[in-house]
């Protein structure tokens, strides 16, 4: 298994963050929910410095108490959704 993703699931474990949770960006009026789990799983398919980039900037994330969690997510979750829209097009 992909040692990074190991480290991003267990960093959210130790800070009490439920991997499963999710959230929901509204898209020309289709919602599209996407789990922390989820955004790990496809951040974990680019390349290692791309997924040391990933983590980096989630510890960071846990450590800001201004930017949260879950602004990282969402920002995240944004750029996939950007990602796989644009690839539509």
């Amino acid at each position: 298994m992909n040692n990074t993703k190991d480290r991003c699931k267990k960093l959210l474990a130790l800070e009490g963050i439920d991997i499963n949770s999710e959230i929901d960006f509204d898209v020309n009026g289709k919602v599209h929910t996407l789990s922390f789990f989820y955004i790990i799983e496809t951040f974990m398919e680019a390349s290692n410095v791309s997924q040391t980039i990933f983590f980096t900037a989630l510890e960071k994330s846990l450590d800001t108490k201004e930017m949260g969690v879950d602004r990282f997510f969402e920002g995240m979750g944004q750029l996939l959704l950007m990602t796989h829209l644009s690839e539509k097009i």
